[in-house]
């Protein structure tokens, strides 16, 4: 049993969904229409007898700029909300991949201006999941402000290494698109 600031009598065991709870709050400073969790970035969560808190997280990319903020914001949201030991380790294995963001995360990328990755089933193109294509073949991309697939790639570097730069031939506008790993 844990007390925490404010006088809170918890588990060790009842911590987890609150935590998660706090999780869902921390927004990704690269991508901020989407949490922590909702890009699935936060694999795990662990609490000790002791109400010591273990947040296990998966970069985007093994050099992501942005995982000192994420684990910083993570500290700083869970301290605030009473859990004041805060753990963040990183987990390289198994990588992270855009299948870990779910449907809704992806609608919200499409309504913040960026285009979602496909899921892998799309990208293989009805490949065996067994082989690993050579290049990835994505299916045309939509633009996130008026639908249209009549889009092109400007670069594929964007503002950050998950996002490349598209451009909307219909509409005319630019915009990022996330790119699928």
């Amino acid at each position: 049993m844990v007390t925490r600031p404010g006088g809170d009598v918890v588990t060790a065991a009842g911590t987890a969904e609150p935590i998660w709870g706090v999780l869902d709050q921390v927004m990704d400073p690269e991508v901020p229409a989407l949490s922590v969790v909702e890009l699935g970035i936060v694999r795990d969560v662990e609490v000790d007898d002791e109400g010591r808190v273990t947040v296990a997280v998966t970069p985007t990319y093994s050099g992501c700029p942005a995982m000192r903020v994420i684990e910083r914001d993570i500290v700083a949201a869970l301290g605030a909300a009473g859990w004041p030991e805060v753990t963040v380790r990183t987990v390289f294995s198994p990588a992270w991949t855009t299948d870990w963001i779910g449907e809704a995360a992806r609608a919200k990328l499409a309504a913040y201006g960026i285009a979602p990755p496909p899921p892998a089933d799309v990208i293989r193109d009805g490949e065996s999941p067994d082989l690993v294509p050579l290049r990835r073949r994505e299916p045309r991309v939509r633009c996130p402000y008026c639908g249209s697939s009549a889009t092109t790639e400007r670069s594929e570097f964007g503002p950050t290494v998950c996002k490349a730069v598209m451009f909307c031939e219909h509409c005319r506008q630019p915009f990022e698109r996330f790119k699928a790993i």
